[in-house]
């Protein structure tokens, strides 16, 4: 029999870099493993330039990265999610979308680094260490012996994750 492969929806507000990077991040790392989607609550339309100019130059693939409305995954169609984990900074006041149903939920903040001000220099590194910091937490969860865990420890994990920084 073939592993279990988790689907895992990161969301955020406008899906146009922090979600987006994520799931590039964990298709990436969780291959036959994973599957990762992303969406917003209100998405841009468009993933930030910056975003994929990160994501090439860490040779993760950019093909079918797409800003897109979760009401794609509410679909009857759509996959049924595993986890569904949000990428907004609460911290900033940043409205968060709530995901209903029984999948396994946790929220990893970060701040919006298309929200950076500076010059591009600076705004680049917003969006460097949003995804140093995504890449991290992403590591530690495809690392987690998810078959061994009983819900509690797994929901566990996963608050520790999003304070991981």
């Amino acid at each position: 029999m073939p592993p279990r492969i988790f689907n895992v929806l990161f969301l955020c507000t406008g899906n146009s870099a922090r979600s987006i990077m994520s799931e590039a991040i964990l298709n990436a790392q969780g291959p036959g493993r994973f599957r990762a989607f992303s969406a917003g609550s209100t998405p841009t339309g468009q993933v930030h330039p910056f975003a994929l100019e990160l994501l090439a130059r860490n040779r993760l693939p950019t093909e079918g990265l797409r800003s897109k409305s979760w009401d794609e995954f509410e679909r009857p169609d759509a996959p049924r999610m595993d986890f569904v984990i949000t990428v907004c900074d609460r911290a900033k006041a940043e409205v968060c979308p709530l995901w209903p149903g029984q999948p396994m939920s946790a929220h990893w903040g970060v701040e919006d680094p298309v929200q950076a001000g500076g010059d591009e220099a600076q705004r680049r590194k917003a969006f460097s260490d949003a995804m140093m910091l995504l890449n991290r937490r992403i590591t530690i969860f495809a690392n987690l012996p998810l078959e061994k865990l009983d819900k509690l420890a797994l929901q566990t994990e996963l608050d520790r994750i999003g304070r991981e920084r």
